[in-house]
This record gives C-alpha cells, sequence and structure tokens, in this order.
C-alpha cells in the first residue's frame, strides 16, 4: 500500500464563523466552496494543493482539560515557509503560543477551541 499525502484533518468546533476567525482571518487559510451540503455547519479550508482542513461544528465528546504545551498533546501539523511571519500573526492577534522544546524551528498553538497546531518552518 502506497500513501500520497493526506488528503484532510478534521477538527471538532464549537462556532464556525469564530473558527474561521483563527484558521481564515489570523493564519490566512483560504475557505474550499466545494464543501457538500451537510446535517452540521462548518467549513473547509484550503492548506495546499489536494490538503484542506475541515472545521466540524459538532458536540466535542473530548475533555476540555488539556495539557499546557501543545506538543504534549494530540495535535497537527504543517509545515510553513516562514516562522516568524506566523509569530506575528499570532501576537498581532493575541493568541498564546510555545516554542517547541526539542530547539526545533516549531511553535505550538491552539486554536479556539483547543485543538493544537504545530507550525515547523
Amino acid at each position: 500500500m502506497t500513501f500520497l499525502g493526506f488528503d484532510h484533518v478534521s477538527l471538532i468546533v464549537n462556532n464556525t464563523e469564530r473558527a474561521l476567525t483563527f484558521y481564515h482571518h489570523v493564519l490566512g487559510l483560504d475557505i474550499a466552496t466545494d464543501r457538500p451540503k451537510l446535517p452540521f455547519k462548518g467549513a473547509w479550508l484550503i492548506v495546499a494543493t489536494h490538503q484542506q482542513i475541515h472545521l466540524l461544528e459538532v458536540p466535542n465528546p473530548d475533555s476540555l482539560d488539556r495539557p499546557e504545551h501543545g506538543g504534549r498533546d494530540r495535535h497537527v501539523a504543517f509545515r510553513v515557509p516562514c516562522l516568524n511571519n506566523i509569530r506575528q500573526q499570532l501576537e498581532t492577534n493575541k493568541i498564546s503560543y510555545s516554542l517547541s522544546k526539542s530547539g526545533r524551528k516549531a511553535l505550538f498553538c491552539r486554536d479556539f477551541d483547543g485543538n493544537t497546531l504545530e507550525l515547523i518552518e
């Protein structure tokens, strides 16, 4: 079996519009227009060619008691061309983050629903 990459990552959110503030306005991801009509609110965001984040506005089955450092939690990791640009966007929008404990050029942040993202240069 051969894998070609990932197609999408689904994240549970409490409020789609609030989540889009983080993913679309802060991180700058474009909103995909090909989301089918589903029985729940949400949005699909374009990460790269054939790669998306699917925001699902459904009840969250997970505890909201998350570890302080996102690197010790479930997370999705994305490569970015410039970590400094991301840091500036997070700071401008008063979104906390922590640097990778390994010394790599990476940071961890959480969206408004506690989902952890790792961004790696």
